[in-house]
């Protein structure tokens, strides 16, 4: 059973328990950060198997997103029901301004703390100093000090990285085998920081290998530093149509929450022209996260595993082999992938499964640039 509470008050509940017991508890919740949103502590009707506590620490958006964080919180999920541990989760606000804070509240509560998205990477790592006995994972970053020959930044700092653009890749032949037009669309959230223009280099290259004369509009929402891009569902939706409207049938995004957009305007575009057009998800196997009724307006999804990086990092701390450096997921290892819930591109799997061997044995090598 789980329940919602104010670190706050868990901090208070710990410490009332810690002093009727007469010791100190190392799974002990935090006080409240200025401007933090609420946490949750798991808990279970019987004493968990394990006596760790994972601090959980979204990106902005949060658990809800339909994609990125949502996609961490099934990690932290299997994490619970597979290996007992408990876990607080936390979200920063809406400037990011107490990234630092959320990390060292949860450092003081748990012996692992997982970050989602590479804007914690420094916080991480100076909260990591300050905490060597706890042990921290970033999502989307390396965590390796490359002028100093890569070493990891921190003894006890993990990276987990994926290799999105050989997952778009799949996607991009999808799109490309299913299309009608001879136009796809790519939204990206934001831009000019590197590592959404690693989905739109392998959609684009995944489409053009089934037609190289395929037409590719593209447009991201915000440019870095402003990351409102991922969480503008109204914005997505206005690109959207306007790509519907210049003739793309199928539509990319890799915008985190506005990809909610995306499906609200193919659901809208398809009504009021008559042609049926698609969106493609990403993260998480968006078919069995968007409302019913938009459901049948997603092709396919782009699978980035952080739910399995989340859950491996978690045994590992578990086993006590967790080590510094970085893990990267790509699709020998299943870490990235695409999804057939709704059965829309059951016909061409064979052909996606073929491109994928390709990739993994090295014949195709995918760009991680436009």
């Amino acid at each position: 059973m789980k329940r919602l509470v104010k670190l706050l008050g868990l901090l208070l509940a710990f410490t009332l328990v810690a002093a009727a017991c007469g010791d100190s508890d190392e799974d002990s919740t935090p006080a409240d950060a200025p401007d933090s949103t609420e946490a949750t502590e798991s808990t279970e009707a019987a004493a968990p198997a394990s006596d760790t506590n994972v601090g959980l620490t979204f990106d902005i958006g949060g658990r809800g997103d339909q994609s990125f964080n949502d996609s961490a919180a099934a990690g932290i999920d299997k994490a619970e029901s597979d290996l007992g541990v408990s876990y607080t989760e936390a979200e920063p606000n809406s400037d990011g301004s107490n990234r630092a804070e959320l990390l060292q509240t949860q450092a003081d509560v748990s012996g692992l703390v997982v970050a989602v998205g590479f804007l914690f990477a420094n916080d991480v790592a100076a909260v990591a100093a300050e905490n060597p006995d706890v042990n921290f994972a970033v999502i989307d970053d390396a965590m390796l000090d490359f002028d100093n020959g890569g070493v990891p930044r921190g003894e006890n700092i993990a990276g987990l990285t994926f290799a999105e653009h050989e997952g778009s890749y799949l996607v991009g032949v999808a799109a490309a085998l299913k299309n009608e037009s001879g136009t796809l669309g790519f939204i990206g959230g934001v831009s000019g920081f590197g590592l959404i223009e690693k989905f739109e280099a392998g959609f684009a290259a995944g489409a053009r290998s089934v037609n190289a004369d395929i037409e590719i509009i593209s447009q991201y929402i915000t440019e870095f530093p402003d990351f409102d891009g991922f969480v503008a569902p109204d914005r997505a939706q206005e690109i959207a149509g306007a790509m519907f409207a210049q003739g793309a049938d199928i539509i990319y995004h890799a915008a985190g929450g506005s990809g909610a957009g995306l499906f609200e305007a193919a659901a809208d575009f398809t009504g009021t022209s008559g042609s049926k057009v698609w969106g493609i998800g990403v993260d998480s196997d968006q078919y069995n996260t968007v409302d019913s009724a938009v459901q049948e307006f997603v092709l396919t999804s782009m699978l980035k595993r952080v739910d399995v990086a989340v859950f491996e990092i978690t045994t590992a701390h578990e086993n006590g082999t967790f080590g510094p450096g970085n893990t990267v997921y790509n699709l020998a290892v299943d870490g990235v992938g695409y999804s057939t819930s709704g059965g829309f591109i059951d016909d061409i799997v064979d052909q996606l499964e073929a491109a994928k061997a390709d990739i993994i044995s090295g014949v195709i090598e995918v760009p991680t640039e436009p």
